[in-house]
Parts: structure tokens; sequence; C-alpha cells
């Protein structure tokens, strides 16, 4: 009875979600991510796009900022399934669809899902519910942070091989992790197998996202303060690539907004851009 009080996907994790599948319903084609599986799993009310964290209008950024990460992770496994990697695993993996996009891919690997018992459970059931199933190479590893648990435990005890390379994706996490925290957990993951790739989302400072998102980006933080999940860690390219080096990562490289606007994003006839506020690491072992 317990866990089923506990069983609800995170807030973030739905409007994650629901972002995704706007953008394929407002946005124009082509479109950067094909992804409305999270909105019939998080199966919300008729009248969700008039909350006003969906304001078509006023989200764009954000939604283009969250297809855009999406993309380039999904095109990041595929390559490096290509090249022979057969594990992935994904840090807070609130409601990623991968499995049920991409399941030519996903099915030629092991699939690790981490996140919260409850949103673990949650998410199991609605898999089942909507017929999307859980197939022998979808994981769904629920990790008790609060009582101590270590995710690289669980993952191990639900089949991962430690000496075999993997794919690791980290989005929207880093902020809320103290950077020892961020430190510690890129010291694990610097421990894997050579070959490893690690993906990792990292917010920047005020000061180096462009003058015109400032502010909205600075009430965004706000609120989160307010609602009690504050982001402390905020890195500079220079600062997160250094902080991958002190993890032990043998190469590591800086993704930009930039980057990814040139790589998904030029040419669109809506002139659809993502936030600058957000960027990736990639390291490799």
């Amino acid at each position: 009875m317990e866990e089923k009080q506990l069983a609800a996907p995170d807030s973030t994790a739905v409007r994650v979600a629901l972002w995704r599948a706007m953008h394929v319903q407002v946005d124009a084609a082509p479109h950067v991510l094909e992804d409305e599986v999270g909105l019939r799993l998080a199966a919300p009310d008729e009248d969700w796009r008039k909350r006003p964290d969906m304001d078509a209008q006023g989200t764009r950024g954000y939604r283009a900022s969250i297809v855009g990460r999406a993309r380039f992770i999904d095109d990041l496994v595929a390559q490096q399934a290509d090249q022979g990697v057969d594990q992935y695993v994904i840090l807070g993996a609130g409601l990623d669809t991968f499995a049920q996009r991409k399941p030519q891919v996903a099915s030629r690997l092991r699939i690790f899902e981490v996140d919260r018992p409850g949103a673990q459970a949650w998410k199991r059931e609605r898999l089942l519910e909507t017929g999307y199933g859980i197939p022998d190479w979808l994981r769904l590893v629920p990790v008790d942070f609060e009582a101590g648990q270590s995710w690289w435990e669980q993952i191990v005890e639900a089949g991962f091989d430690t000496q075999s390379p993997a794919v690791i994706a980290s989005t929207g996490v880093s902020m809320y992790l103290t950077r020892e925290a961020n430190l510690a957990t890129l010291r694990q993951i610097a421990q894997l197998a050579p070959g490893s790739t690690l993906a990792m989302t990292f917010l920047l400072p005020l000061e180096l996202i462009d003058p015109a998102e400032r502010a909205q980006h600075a009430a965004v933080y706000e609120r989160a303060k307010a609602a009690g999940t504050p982001f402390v860690s905020f890195f500079t390219p220079d600062e997160i690539l250094a902080l991958a080096r002190e993890a032990g990562f043998k190469d590591a490289r800086h993704v930009s907004t930039g980057d990814l606007i040139e790589r998904y994003f030029d040419g669109r006839p809506d002139g659809l851009r993502p936030s600058t506020g957000e960027a990736f690491l990639v390291a490799t072992t």
C-alpha cells in the first residue's frame, strides 16, 4: 500500500515528456524528435496544453533544448551500438522513451533505467497498461538514494557488466548535485571499461547565457528554489572539462547549444532554437 502511494512520476519528468509531445504537435516539420510515447505514459488531463508551463510560445526555447538533447543522446547511442557497445545506462531516467521509440537499436542493447523506486514502480505499471511491455533487455532499476543505495551496485545486481563498455546518459541531473557529488559520480563512471562514453548535461552560469534569456532563466531558478529543488551547480565549459579530467576520464569535450543548433536546427522554417542555458559534457574512458 505504501509503495502505491509513492508510485508517481516526478513533475519535472512529466513536463519534459509533454514538451517532447508538444514539439510534434505545435512545431513545424521536420521534427528534431518524434516522441509522443511519454505523453501516452503520463496520460495527463485533456486540457494539459492549457497549463501555464505548456504555453506554446513561452516554452519554445526550453522545448527545443529538451528535444535537441534527446536527439543528441539518441544519435550517440545508435553510433556506439554500431561500434559494438551493448550496454546503455540512463541515470535519472524519468519518462525516457528510447526503448519504446527505437526498438531496432534498443533490442541490441541491455538498457538500465535508473530512478527512484516510486517513479520506477509507476513507470513499470504504465508500460504494462499501455501495451509497450518490458522486454528482457530493458531493466528498470529502482535506487533509493535517500536510503544510501548505490546506483552502481544496483545496476550490477540487475545484470550490468562492469568489464564491458557502456554509454551512460545523465540529462537534467547535475544541477541538483553539489560539485563534490558530481565529481564522485564522474569518478565512478570513469572506472568503466575502456571505450565507455558519458553524455551529461550541465547548466551554465547566468553570465554565459544569452543576455536576452537571462531574466527568464533567473526566474526559473527562483521557482526551483521556492519548490524546494534548488539548482546548486553551474559550470563553465572549462570547469566541467577540468572536473572530467580530475575524475579520470581519458578524453572530454564540450558540446554547446551552438553545436546542437548547427546539427539539428539550422534552416528550420519556424526558427525554433534551443535556449542557451544548458550544454553537454561528453567524456570517454
